[in-house]
């Protein structure tokens, strides 16, 4: 299990425009994290630069109290699921799930254990031999995330990976995930602009807006103090 820690970071693109400005916190370990807000609030600039996609222009990124600005996305052992599932077409399940392990050239045996065990948590054994282009949505979202876990990263992250499923697989795929989040008791960062998934998700909420954190807190804290209108516009359905 490992923490993760933001102290004042920023992300300044060209333009001097601060798409993440001074963002601090912390996630524990084990816990589901929802970083949420509105399209351009910098959600998704702040997941890549945790992941070493991006490289704060100030600030800290620390994982079990190391400074991992300068670290490569490779040496941070992060899994990450992204939106489009960004499987490779011309591979079936099994070579999609082992691909990472490949390349950082684990023995055979092991590989096929690790995929073995993952496929069948994930319930995707009787797909091994499919390509992605015969896959539903759903299944393919689940490969994706077997590759993933396959690794055993002390983080998750997850890039708004529900976003282009319906309603009824999206409800089906957030049940699974907080469940998968039980067994595994690795921290989850997903990021959203859907208040559902924050309801449904979210153990810790990160409500942003305009690159800057506005409120911290679980479900219950947000809904019974909201600090502005912003936050509970947000939080509410209607």
């Amino acid at each position: 299990m490992a923490s993760l820690e933001l102290k004042n970071v920023t992300k300044v693109f060209n333009g001097n425009i601060a798409a993440v400005d001074k963002v601090s916190f912390k996630i524990e370990e084990n816990e589901f994290v929802v970083l949420a807000g509105s399209s351009g609030c910098g959600k998704t600039t702040i997941l890549r630069m945790i992941a070493g996609l991006e490289k704060p222009t100030s600030g800290e990124i620390i994982i079990d109290d190391s400074v991992v600005n300068n670290l490569p996305p490779k040496d941070r052992d992060i899994g990450i699921v992204f939106q489009n599932q960004a499987l490779y077409p011309h591979l079936n399940v099994y070579e999609n799930i082992a691909f990472g392990l490949r390349l950082r050239k684990y023995d055979k045996k092991e590989i096929e254990n690790r995929v073995d065990s993952v496929s069948e948590l994930l319930e995707i054994k009787e797909l091994i031999n499919r390509k992605p282009q015969e896959l539903s949505g759903g299944q393919k979202q689940r490969v994706a995330l077997g590759r993933a876990m396959v690794r055993k990263p002390k983080i998750f992250l997850f890039d708004e990976p529900l976003s282009n499923l319906d309603v009824l697989l999206r409800k089906t795929l957030r049940r699974e995930l907080k469940n998968l989040h039980a067994k595994l008791n690795t921290p989850f960062i997903y990021v959203t602009h859907d208040p559902i998934d924050v309801i449904n998700l979210g153990q810790k909420i990160i409500i942003l807006k305009e690159g800057k954190v506005q409120q911290i807190g679980s479900l219950e804290e947000i809904k019974e103090k909201p600090v502005n209108q912003y936050i509970k516009k947000f939080i509410t359905i209607t």
